[in-house]
């Protein structure tokens, strides 16, 4: 079964757009939610073709858009709302990821009775990664995490560096969208929501607090993250597991769109090695 755009609506909150994939049985399945980066979204290039392979061998999948990520519910794809993009923030994505595992597997989930609520990943790519570590070191309803080409640190980010001053007269900066061309506007607010909850903000820290299997996976020529920022998770938290890939990039190699029915080589790597993680008992 594959539900793709389901909307969760929230109280004075912009909804979460997200996608489910899973074989419909009578046994519950291990639950693995998926977090996008940063100018990411969930149907980006071949996060599709990945799902699948998630659902094909026994797990509820779910990739969803954070909900200031740029895209609309009737427009999930691409960043048609730059105004809630300028709005977005570190916190706010905290909020859309603890508020999206909340609903799966509560009882207003018409679907619940399909997820092993016992059994709960995160995966988080890129500036996904980051949040998902966070997320992870305080929330003990998550049994393992998993990021791809993580971030170690959101105050050495672009978001969160530059032109202070000019940014804080400005009240707004632009980063151009290589693909869409499009100036994607920061508003200050982001910076001061940083500096606001900077300590919870600290993937340091988090790290050093994961308690849970914790897999590490990143590309030695990641042009976009350092494998040395993997290094750093790795050396915060030893007891994780650090996989490196040769011969891949920041996406493993893939693109957007993504028309092929397989995946590139390392992408394939990435998820193999991701869902045999998942499956090993701790």
């Amino acid at each position: 079964m594959t539900k793709k755009n389901l909307v969760l609506d929230r109280k004075n909150q912009k909804p979460i757009v997200f996608d489910v994939f899973y074989n419909k049985t009578s046994t519950p399945k291990p639950l693995v939610v998926f977090c996008h980066g940063y100018k990411g979204f969930k149907d980006w290039g071949a996060w599709d073709q990945v799902a699948e392979q998630f659902k094909d061998t026994g797990l509820f999948f779910v990739k969803f858009n954070f909900s200031h990520n740029g895209g609309t519910v009737n427009q999930p794809i691409d960043f048609p709302d730059l105004e809630a993009f300028a709005e977005n923030n570190y916190t706010k994505e905290l909020q859309d990821l603890d508020d999206i595992i909340t609903f799966l597997i509560s009882d207003k989930n018409p679907l619940s009775n399909q997820i092993n609520t016992q059994h709960i990943t995160i995966i988080g790519h890129s500036r996904g990664g980051g949040i998902a570590t966070i997320k992870a070191s305080e929330d003990n309803r998550i049994t393992k995490l998993i990021t791809w080409a993580s971030a170690c640190a959101f105050g050495k980010r672009t978001s969160t560096t530059g032109d202070l001053e000019q940014w804080k007269k400005a009240g707004v900066k632009y980063v151009l969208n290589g693909r869409t061309k499009q100036k994607m506007p920061h508003n200050y607010q982001f910076y001061l929501d940083y500096k606001a909850h900077e300590a919870r903000l600290n993937i340091e820290n988090a790290c050093k607090h994961i308690a849970i299997p914790h897999a590490i996976i990143h590309a030695i020529d990641d042009p976009s993250v350092s494998f040395e920022e993997a290094k750093q998770l790795h050396n915060w938290n030893p007891k994780s597991t650090l996989l490196s890939l040769k011969n891949s990039n920041h996406v493993f190699n893939a693109s957007h769109p993504w028309n092929s029915n397989t995946l590139p080589e390392a992408l394939q790597t990435v998820v193999t090695e991701t869902i045999t993680f998942i499956n090993t008992k701790a």
